[in-house]
């Protein structure tokens, strides 16, 4: 299956000397070395364009753009590998046209909430970019229009109040981001996995994925800390984190706030809950060799870091997701299939719907929202009070509430019927 991994480039310019003779072109550097995602077919072959693409992204927008339009079309390679069709192939008939038959296959799994509707709209959306560029740039030539654009006009007003029309340009496989009745998702469109998927989950990183992913999976399902912000986790953090005495838990202060500063999302800064054990393995990992080995290697800017790669560089979120990705194959094929569609983001929201099935047994709604937003550092109540709803409609998560509580709390279910 294609795959979608980061490398290291060095750009150069050509300079053309005048006093030898012939003419001979040297190159120079040009700038510093940086990171690229590329994407790479199952036969290890390359798709150039859509490389192409992200090295003409990488010259105007951040790497955090960039990554997130280039795993949009790593999705869309990957579809195309499975339905085996050639993304250069339009044909007369539309419904045959390897577009159209995606703009199909997202909504299908728009319906079946298997991705947000968010999701659906921006990843047509990327990929329809990345087309408009090929055929711009003379990349591809499929001999007829592709599909159809249509002028749509666009009022606003101004801050005094003045109407304006903007004629922008739409295609007729623009995906509108609408909510799709039936079913019920938590944030970014993902659904959490039962205790006994997480145990299987677990126990296989622990042997078949590197030590750092396996850690990270961990803290992921035991403090529900996003990929961003995992991969910007300090030791100091670890080391900091304080003892709150009304639950017995660790407070790592994360967010642009804390010192040291930890990335969250929307830079939202707070406390966030991690278990005793949890912490003591992850600073076990901090001090053993294998990192120390990394962190000699590392600048002096990133030594901090929990997490680096073996060259001593900050880990990177398409890193991990290869590397995840080729843990899904492997546990695909050795039939462990939770993984088959589990993607690291699943951890995160495992973590908060246990911890509020257990919140709400011991607290009233508004305080039980209260915990699981701090410790979750959602930007609005809307998003904890998703799993409210997610618990009250649900039945899925039932049977692994008082195997959380015992592994997270400590409490046994004696004591939780008690208080």
């Amino acid at each position: 299956m294609a795959t979608l991994e980061v490398i290291r480039f060095q750009r150069h310019e050509p300079n053309i000397s005048e006093e030898d003779s012939p003419p001979t072109v040297h190159w120079h550097v040009s700038r510093a070395d940086g990171e690229l995602p590329t994407i790479v077919w199952a036969n290890s072959e390359t798709w150039a364009q859509a490389n192409l693409w992200a090295y003409h992204l990488a010259e105007q927008l951040d790497p955090q753009t960039v990554m997130t339009s280039m795993k949009h079309l790593a999705s869309y390679a990957h579809w195309l590998e499975a339905e085996g069709i050639d993304w250069w192939h339009f044909p007369e008939k539309k419904s045959e046209r390897c577009l159209f038959k995606f703009r199909k296959a997202l909504t299908a799994a728009r319906d079946a909430h298997e991705i947000a509707p968010s999701t659906t709209s921006a990843r047509m959306a990327a990929v329809l970019r990345f087309y408009r560029w090929a055929r711009a740039a003379e990349l591809i030539n499929p001999g007829g229009p592709m599909w159809e654009d249509r002028e749509v006009a666009v009022k606003t007003l101004s801050t005094f109040g003045l109407e304006r029309t903007m004629r922008v340009i739409s295609s007729e496989l623009v995906i509108p981001n609408r909510k799709v009745k039936g079913g019920f998702h938590l944030e970014d469109g993902v659904l959490p996995v039962t205790e006994e998927g997480r145990r299987d989950i677990q126990a296989f990183a622990d042997v078949h994925s590197s030590e750092e992913l396996s850690l990270m999976l961990a803290i992921g399902f035991g403090s529900g800390l996003r990929l961003g912000t995992l991969c910007d986790l300090k030791v100091a953090t670890l080391e900091h984190a304080t003892i709150d005495p009304s639950t017995g838990w660790r407070r790592m202060d994360l967010g642009p706030a804390a010192r040291p500063p930890v990335a969250t999302k929307l830079g939202v800064s707070g406390k966030v809950p991690i278990w005793e054990e949890l912490r003591t393995r992850a600073l076990e990992y901090a001090t053993s060799p294998r990192r120390l080995k990394r962190q000699a290697k590392a600048a002096p800017e990133h030594r901090g870091l929990l997490f680096l790669n073996r060259y001593g560089m900050p880990f990177t979120q398409g890193a991990v997701t290869t590397e995840m990705c080729r843990l899904r194959a492997k546990a695909i094929d050795a039939s462990v299939h939770v993984f088959r569609d589990f993607y690291f983001h699943r951890s995160r929201a495992t973590f908060a719907t246990l911890l509020m099935r257990v919140a709400l047994r011991v607290l009233p709604v508004g305080e039980a929202i209260d915990l699981v937003r701090e410790a979750c550092l959602h930007a609005n109540a809307n998003t904890t009070m998703g799993y409210v709803k997610f618990i009250e409609q649900s039945k899925a998560m039932r049977e692994s509430a008082d195997a959380f509580t015992e592994a997270f709390l400590g409490l046994s279910k004696h004591e939780v019927s008690r208080a």
